[in-house]
């Protein structure tokens, strides 16, 4: 049998404003689900990075020998501070142009729209040199590949967009399936049990998750694994587990 292919991303969250709070992100979970749902890659790390270049060129290093893909989001905006361009053209020693197809539809989408063509603007049409387009179905302003490396905008929205296009059109392996089973005992009753039943299964990610609800405790038990036959049988040992203890498990979809 030969071994199964296991690609894996990372994502950099790119933005000051991420760091202090004041903006929740809002991209994570839908990259990971697409990622893994419609192409078969697994976001195995995440980094959260401020408005220094230094930081986002270390980060883009540090990851896209790491993994399969590294995809950013945030900082190609037209203001000061929207630095990621620049970041990744110095991350890879290349000169940052004004990318020619990128330059035509955002100058036609201003023209259209009666909209002053300024150098802020046109900034959201830098990339590094030999970089290919991302396609935006929100706005015009493009992202960008460089390499492994795929840049997109922070905006959920287009950031949604973007990895919508771009999901199908990625290698992977096969997607990760998901097992969730809920009940109403607390984490210490099962711990020993689980235990065994990770000895078991070695190969599937069992997670224990606690929570709280209507003045009880309880836990949701998550397996994950690309095989949905394997899955099934260690689910049915959590369930017999459940109910060995005293639990009445039920599934969460």
């Amino acid at each position: 049998m030969s071994e199964e292919k296991i690609v894996t991303a990372a994502l950099i969250i790119i933005g000051n404003e991420i760091l202090s709070g004041r903006i929740q992100d809002a991209n994570l979970s839908y990259i990971a689900t697409k990622l893994n749902d419609e192409a078969g890659i697994r976001l195995a790390e995440v980094r959260v990075v401020p408005d220094i270049e230094g930081e986002i060129v270390e980060a883009v290093n540090a990851m896209r020998v790491k993994h399969d893909y590294v995809f950013t989001t945030g900082g190609i905006g037209p203001t000061h501070d929207d630095i990621t361009a620049e970041s990744v053209a110095k991350a890879f020693g290349r000169k940052l142009i004004r990318h020619p197809e990128a330059y035509r539809r955002l100058v036609a989408q201003f023209e259209a729209r009666g909209m002053e063509i300024n150098e802020a603007r046109l900034r959201m049409t830098n990339t590094p040199e030999g970089a290919t387009l991302v396609e935006n179905g929100i706005s015009v302003a493009p992202g960008f590949q460089v390499d492994n490396v795929y840049v997109m905008a922070g905006v959920p929205q287009v950031a949604h967009a973007m990895i919508d296009w771009l999901a199908p059109r990625l290698e992977g392996g096969k997607p990760v399936r998901t097992k969730t089973l809920v009940c109403s005992l607390g984490e210490g009753n099962m711990a020993e049990g689980l235990t065994a039943i990770q000895d078991r299964y070695a190969e599937i990610d069992i997670g224990s998750y606690p929570f709280y609800e209507t003045g009880k405790y309880g836990t949701s038990i998550v397996l994950r694994h690309t095989d949905e036959a394997l899955l099934a049988r260690a689910g049915d040992e959590v369930a017999e587990l459940m109910r060995s203890l005293g639990g009445e498990p039920r599934d969460k979809i």
